[in-house]
C-alpha cells in the first residue's frame, strides 16, 4: 500500500516538474521578444507609409481633377464637323486663355453642349462667303489650308456680314457638314461662351500633337 502511494506521489511530482518545464519552454527568450517587437514596429511603419502614400495619391488626383476642370479641360470629339483637323473619338486638351485670335480652334457652350469650331472673324470684322465656299475677311481671301473642301454649307446669312461687338464668327473645318456661325441657329458667339482654346490631341496615341 505504502509502495503504491509513494509511486503515485512520485508520478504526480514528475508530472508537476514536466508541466513546469513546458511552461518555462513556452516563455519566449529575450531574442524572440526583440524579434517580435521589431516585426510589429516594421508592420506599423509599413501601415503608416501605405496610408501616407494613399493620401498623397488622393491629393494629387484631386489637384489633377481641379486643374483639368479649371485650367486644362479634357474632352472627347464627337461628330465630323472639324475633319480633317479633328476626328470623331479624338481626345483633346483645352487651355483657358483670355485672348482669342483668328484661326484659333476653340470650344464653346451652346444649349448646354460643348462645340468645337475655328475662329474666322473677330468683333467688328466683315465676313463674306462666296457661292463656292471661299471665305473673305475684311475683303481679303482667308488662306485655309486646314479645309479639305470648300462649301457654302448651311448658311442663311446675308453677306457681307459684320461680326457684332464682343462676338466671334466661327466655322467648322468640314464646311459641308458643320453647323456654325453661318447659320442663325448658332450665329456669332459671345466671348463668355468660349471655354478655351484647343491645345493638343492626346488620343489616339499615334496622333498625339499640337492642334492648329
Amino acid at each position: 500500500m505504502r509502495k503504491n502511494r509513494q509511486k503515485k506521489d512520485k508520478t504526480q511530482e514528475e508530472t508537476k516538474v514536466e508541466e513546469q518545464r513546458r511552461r518555462i519552454s513556452s516563455v519566449p527568450d529575450l531574442a524572440e521578444v526583440e524579434k517580435e517587437r521589431n516585426r510589429l514596429k516594421r508592420r506599423k511603419e509599413y501601415g503608416n507609409a501605405l496610408r501616407g502614400t494613399c493620401f498623397s495619391l488622393l491629393a494629387v488626383a484631386a489637384i489633377a481633377v481641379l486643374a483639368a476642370t479649371l485650367f486644362l479641360p479634357v474632352l472627347q470629339v464627337t461628330g465630323t464637323s472639324m475633319e480633317p483637323t479633328l476626328y470623331d473619338g479624338d481626345i483633346i486638351v483645352l487651355t483657358k486663355k483670355s485672348s482669342i485670335n483668328r484661326g484659333d480652334l476653340c470650344g464653346f457652350y451652346y444649349q448646354n453642349k460643348l462645340l468645337l469650331k475655328r475662329v474666322i472673324g473677330l468683333p467688328g470684322d466683315w465676313i463674306d462667303i462666296k457661292e463656292d465656299g471661299t471665305v473673305l475677311g475684311n475683303d481679303e481671301e482667308i488662306d485655309e489650308p486646314y479645309v479639305s473642301g470648300k462649301s457654302l454649307g448651311e448658311c442663311d446669312l446675308t453677306f457681307p456680314y459684320q461680326v457684332p461687338d464682343n462676338r466671334y464668327f466661327v466655322m467648322g473645318d468640314h464646311r459641308s457638314t458643320s453647323i456654325d456661325s453661318r447659320s442663325s441657329v448658332i450665329g456669332s458667339i459671345e466671348k463668355d461662351q468660349i471655354t478655351g482654346k484647343i491645345l493638343l490631341r492626346i488620343w489616339p496615341l499615334k496622333h498625339i500633337s499640337l492642334v492648329h
